[in-house]
């Protein structure tokens, strides 16, 4: 299978950088997949689980929104937040969670929407690592 070069950015770090077979994203409109020669898009991402596939093996990492980018040069996805499954703290994570279910009460109209698309993509996560996170 034809690799291309992946570089995984977050405002703290570099989380990956290499030559991967492929790799799927959780966009705004869809989850999508990129491989070697992908037409050149920009896509926004959702808060989800993007996965990096390379020689067999698949490395999952959590992202929390950002933007991906496929050029002649390859991949590029500025995540807002980058965090592997490995280094997640999960009781944190369904604190955050918590936290946000108590804090729907403090917005309304269109911030009350966003914040309960926001809610629901977190949990989405959540059932994905109960689920299928370990595969």
């Amino acid at each position: 299978m034809a690799t291309f070069h992946f570089d995984l950015v977050s405002p703290e770090k570099l989380a990956f950088s290499g030559e991967v077979d492929q790799v799927d994203i959780p966009g705004v409109e869809g989850d999508f997949g990129v491989l070697a020669g992908h037409a050149p898009v920009v896509a926004a991402i959702r808060p989800g689980i993007l996965t990096i596939t390379t020689a067999g093996r698949h490395e999952k990492i959590i992202v929390l929104g950002g933007l991906a980018e496929v050029s002649e040069r390859g991949l590029t996805v500025l995540a807002d937040v980058a965090t592997s499954l490995e280094e997640l703290d999960r009781a944190q994570f369904a604190e955050t969670i918590a936290e946000m279910e108590e804090g729907l009460k403090e917005h309304e109209g269109d911030e009350l929407d966003q914040a309960i698309e926001r809610l629901d993509h977190f949990k989405s996560i959540q059932q994905q690592l109960s689920s299928t996170a370990m595969h």
